[in-house]
């Protein structure tokens, strides 16, 4: 055989041997939060430990409340005492319309005397002046206890959402998980003292995770949102597992390739990062090293 042809086709063979198997590569990554409380106080209960599995809403910490609840009591009683004061305007009016109903009689009496000619107009103008006086008296006091009554109420309100923002403050004293996952890291122990914002733990959705990988400008026609792909979890040594994906995100502005992914082309120096949704089965870890094919 001649020596050339064999030259050419050891290099041949050699070239397709060294072709890559993935089409880009990334690492396993994951939705996370990290829980931070929302009120100051300490720290009365911390159930949860690094690798345990929550659920969305399963309580994390619980913060002292005993000064929030006896400010709600307070607030309580203060609403009480203004409810209490106020003032009962159909009692306070009663005395002074059995009055004027008494003049009205008067009046209407000393009219029909002074068509008779047994009255004079001095006392009909005198009956008439004074309940005229009387249901301005009315009137003012009906205006007066209204005004109260209002402000009383209005401070009413006032206070029931002082109570309600106190309510909400003991209840957000209860941390909860936003999602279901598992516990990453936890940055505070039972007994510290919890401050808003600082942060108590963090979680992550380890069920659906994704593959966070950078193709080249070239391959960017090949992918679309929602393209199904397969995902390649590298165990070490020959232990390789196959996984279907899904693209989710691909990213509108070029970057330069990070310095732990390898793509086909070595050459290429800005590449564009791509999610690709994977179903988790547990044996994925957040970290680990996988390839992708299209």
């Amino acid at each position: 055989m001649n020596k050339a042809y064999i030259l050419a086709l050891a290099s041949l063979i050699t070239a397709c041997s060294s072709a890559p198997e993935f089409d880009a590569t990334g690492i396993f990554e994951a939705t996370t939060v990290t829980v931070s409380a929302e009120t100051s106080g300490k720290i009365l209960s911390l159930p949860v430990s690094e690798g345990d599995s929550i659920l969305i809403g399963q309580t994390v910490a619980v913060i002292d409340t005993a000064i929030l609840t006896l400010q709600l009591k307070q607030i309580a009683s203060q609403r009480q005492s203004a409810e209490s004061s106020s003032p009962d305007i159909s009692a306070q009016a009663s005395a002074l319309r059995a009055t004027i109903a008494h003049q009205k009689q008067e009046y209407d009496r000393f009219s029909r005397l002074l068509s008779a000619g047994a009255a004079t107009q001095k006392q009909v103008d005198d009956a008439k002046a004074q309940l005229a006086a009387s249901q301005g008296q009315l009137e003012a006091l009906l205006s007066t206890l209204g005004k109260n009554r209002t402000s009383i109420s209005d401070n009413a309100v006032a206070i029931r959402y002082q109570s309600e923002q106190i309510e909400e403050q003991i209840e957000r004293c209860n941390v909860r998980s936003p999602l279901s996952g598992v516990v990453l890291s936890k940055f505070a122990e039972q007994g510290e003292f919890a401050t808003p914002g600082r942060p108590i733990c963090k979680i992550a959705d380890l069920h659906n995770i994704y593959l966070r990988a950078y193709f080249t400008a070239s391959q960017l026609a090949s992918l679309r949102l929602g393209q199904e792909v397969t995902v390649i979890a590298d165990f070490g040594g020959d232990e390789l597992f196959d996984y279907p994906g899904t693209v989710t995100w691909i990213a509108q502005e070029s970057e330069f390739t990070p310095k732990s992914i390898q793509t086909p082309d070595s050459r290429a120096n800005l590449v564009y990062a791509v999610k690709i949704a994977v179903k988790n089965d547990g044996r994925l870890k957040l970290g680990q090293y996988g390839e992708v094919k299209l």
